[in-house]
């Protein structure tokens, strides 16, 4: 079995560098498409499809983009590492639980 190295330039117990991932999104505004890193989104989950969202600003025209995000789109968000906020309801009459 080889020894360890002992090179520090190598990572540590067998972990790599893992490259930022990149979304591909599009602007509704000034129809510019573009790559985008995990860390310019947000995704609000709310309790219905029509309440879950994602939300980027768009860097070419500083645009405030909110798109509504289906299963997959979650679950590909989640996955790269973007923010997420849960949307709660409030409880009992008036809205206050």
């Amino acid at each position: 079995m080889p020894a360890p190295s002992q090179d520090a330039s190598e990572p540590e117990y067998g972990l790599t560098a893992v490259a930022p991932i990149r979304f591909k999104v599009a602007c509704p505004e000034c129809r510019a498409g573009f790559e985008l890193p995990g860390d310019a989104f947000l995704l609000a989950i709310g309790a219905s499809r029509r309440t879950t969202t994602y939300s980027f600003s768009c860097p070419r025209c500083d645009a405030s983009i909110r798109k509504p995000a289906g299963r997959r789109i979650v679950e590909l968000l989640t996955q790269g590492g973007v923010r997420t906020l849960r949307l709660h309801t409030a409880d009992g009459p008036g809205g206050q639980g």
